[in-house]
């Protein structure tokens, strides 16, 4: 049985630790530079471009192509990238809507929006185990269930007859119109799906 796969040479395991050192500081100095935002998932934009700095720096600790240097003038790219195309998305609403996904509206107070549901391509059981995972523990206290830009689920709730929702916090938020609405019947969760 050959077991060329279980060894190296000390020069490759000296190359994976001095391209990891680098890539670390590298990755340390430029997010200190461009910022906190260098790692959010704010935008569906923000998702991709850290799994791109993720590929670029596995395949610059792993293997020898990319070289260093093409691998540290590739994430300053990205981080580069990353920064104007957020500075223009805060200045042109445009190119925000044309970059980013608009968030969904699943959930209207304690009434599940099958048709929002489908649109976010979710599950009743996905929507129970988000809910779960907030702590709500009973459906008349969720005020709105919102899947964001990045996929993340936010879940807004509160004790039952307790603070209304500020309907505001969900400008630009798809399907808002249902909570805007006189207020439709609970709706008394299935036990399927």
């Amino acid at each position: 049985m050959d077991m060329d796969w279980l060894t190296t040479s000390p020069g490759a395991l000296l190359g994976v630790v001095l391209s990891s050192v680098a890539v670390y500081v590298a990755v340390l100095v430029a997010t200190r530079v461009f910022g906190l935002r260098s790692f959010s998932k704010m935008s569906s934009f923000d998702f991709a471009i850290t799994v791109a700095i993720g590929s670029v720096i596995a395949s610059t600790v792993l293997t020898k192509d990319p070289p260093l240097l093409q691998a540290l003038v590739g994430l300053l790219s990205l981080y580069a990238l990353k920064i104007g195309l957020s500075a223009i998305r805060r200045r042109s609403p445009a190119v925000e809507r044309a970059v980013d996904n608009q968030p969904i509206l699943v959930m209207a107070g304690a009434v599940v929006l099958e048709h929002q549901l489908a649109r976010a391509q979710m599950t009743r059981s996905d929507l129970r185990a988000k809910l779960r995972e907030a702590n709500v523990l009973d459906w008349r206290q969720v005020r709105a269930v919102v899947v964001e830009t990045t996929g993340d689920v936010s879940v807004l709730h509160g004790e039952v007859g307790g603070t209304p929702l500020d309907v505001s916090l969900l400008d630009g938020v798809h399907g808002v119109e249902a909570l805007k609405t006189p207020a439709a019947p609970t709706l008394s969760p299935s036990p399927s799906s």
